[in-house]
């Protein structure tokens, strides 16, 4: 909001208000870019040192309030004027420290993930976001290269060593836990005392699912029915 402003409510209460009220086109990042809705902030120099401002993403527009806040309000205007929609027009100083202090925290928060190995759990997008908050650079890219913003979609993610060996973990756990199951199964099976109270549970039939199911989850078919999930984390893999 900038140095000029104070707001004693929680505004974030805003955004599921409005964004109810929003078509599914409109809720479109691109339909928004493409009307001028949204526009992007840039680094910039400020006393011969570049300030990292594209930090802070894509911003709404006054032609953002003008077409969607007065859903809400009867004067979009008396919400957000154009000093708060650019703070850095309530001086440029305050904007700067601003910038430079979310920099400066995401690097330190980064560089702990670095340094504890932790960095390596992540998916690879977020791996490579790590890299550059903490140094400015992946393998010599910063955020605003396409082949790092390629990271970031979904066919880039499914193909990734990363989440293939997520669903190989999965189907790994899958198996022992159904040989688990087998295994009581049978063992309850063996018992003489536990005859009638096996017909009773019906434990022959709830074996036989579970054999199934085991012989499912075994077949190299069930990776692919795997795909879309979120797999398992390998972390503690065995």
């Amino acid at each position: 909001m900038g140095p000029n402003y104070r707001v004693d409510h929680d505004i974030s209460l805003l955004i599921p208000e409005l964004w109810c009220r929003l078509s599914p086109k409109e809720r479109d990042p691109q339909y928004l870019l493409s009307e001028g809705c949204l526009e992007k902030v840039n680094d910039f120099e400020y006393e011969g040192k570049n300030i990292p401002a594209s930090r802070l993403g894509y911003r709404i527009t006054g032609l953002f309030l003008q077409r969607f806040f007065g859903r809400i309000f009867d004067i979009p205007s008396a919400v957000f004027d154009e000093a708060m929609l650019k703070p850095e027009t309530q001086g440029l100083e305050a904007f700067v420290d601003g910038v430079n202090n979310i920099a400066e925290a995401q690097q330190r928060v980064a560089e702990e993930y670095i340094t504890d190995g932790s960095v390596k759990a992540a998916c690879p997008p977020i791996q490579a976001l790590l890299h550059i908050m903490a140094t400015g650079t992946w393998n010599g890219r910063t955020a605003a290269d396409q082949e790092v913003r390629r990271m970031f979609t979904r066919e880039y993610l499914i193909e990734s060593h990363w989440y293939k060996e997520r669903l190989q973990v999965k189907q790994e756990r899958d198996i022992a836990l159904w040989k688990r199951h087998t295994t009581a199964l049978e063992g309850f099976l063996k018992r003489e005392t536990h005859a009638r109270e096996a017909s009773r549970l019906g434990i022959r039939e709830r074996l036989g699912r579970a054999q199934s199911e085991l012989a499912r989850v075994s077949s190299p078919k069930y990776l692919n029915e795997l795909i879309g999930t979120i797999g398992a984390d390998p972390i503690y893999r065995g």
